[in-house]
């Protein structure tokens, strides 16, 4: 095991996860509802680790010479973020604190499947796991580009299930509602900067 390897994709993961972004805000929200959360975080976990390894095992070129695969993801995940965003909002003016937020929870396979959109309609998550990851890791060769991809995936495990359950700790403060607005109106942000973002990616092709 080349531990430096494992460590070099352990900060580099780290430091293009631990960021405001669509999947991030989603758990936060399961989080201090403590719905869905431990499938929450496996799913976004899984779905890095499975990016990054396809990235370090050649997948990132392959991307990064379609240009219609891109537009397409932004076009589609704008969309969908737009909507999300819209969705944020309305939680902003009908939000009654933490007690009353768990009925409007979804079912799990509702929350998975939101989920499968944030990441996968997203092309910056293609861009930052298979393309830039997956590029940084597979310099390192035979064995060393799976040890890359293993440090990474470790610390997306770290962060989303930090995230996930550390976000209960938050609890008390979410049983008002104005923080539960607080934190839609953040996420309504978030969502709608980044769709903006992806038209902007997309008129540009």
């Amino acid at each position: 095991m080349d531990g430096m390897t494992v460590a070099e994709g352990f900060g580099l993961g780290a430091g293009l996860i631990v960021a405001i972004g669509a999947q991030n805000a989603f758990v936060l929200r399961m989080g201090l509802l403590k719905k869905h959360v431990f499938w929450a975080a496996l799913f976004c976990a899984v779905s890095d680790l499975v990016l990054i390894t396809a990235g370090v095992l050649g997948l990132g070129t392959l991307v990064q010479g379609q240009s219609w695969f891109l537009a397409v993801m932004s076009w589609g995940g704008a969309a969908f973020l737009g909507w999300y965003g819209v969705k944020a909002v309305v939680r902003v003016f009908r939000s009654k604190g933490l007690v009353e937020q768990g009925g409007e929870v979804p079912g799990l396979a509702a929350t998975l499947a939101t989920l499968s959109a944030l990441t996968f309609l997203n092309p910056h998550v293609y861009l930052d796991t298979v393309v830039l990851l997956g590029g940084l890791g597979a310099r390192h060769g035979d064995p060393g580009r799976l040890w890359f991809a293993l440090g990474a995936g470790a610390a997306s495990i770290l962060w989303f299930f930090g995230l996930a359950y550390g976000a209960r700790l938050l609890a008390p403060a979410f049983r008002k509602p104005i923080t539960w607005r607080i934190l839609d109106a953040i996420i309504a942000l978030v969502m709608f900067s980044i769709a903006f973002g992806l038209i902007r990616v997309a008129i540009g092709f």
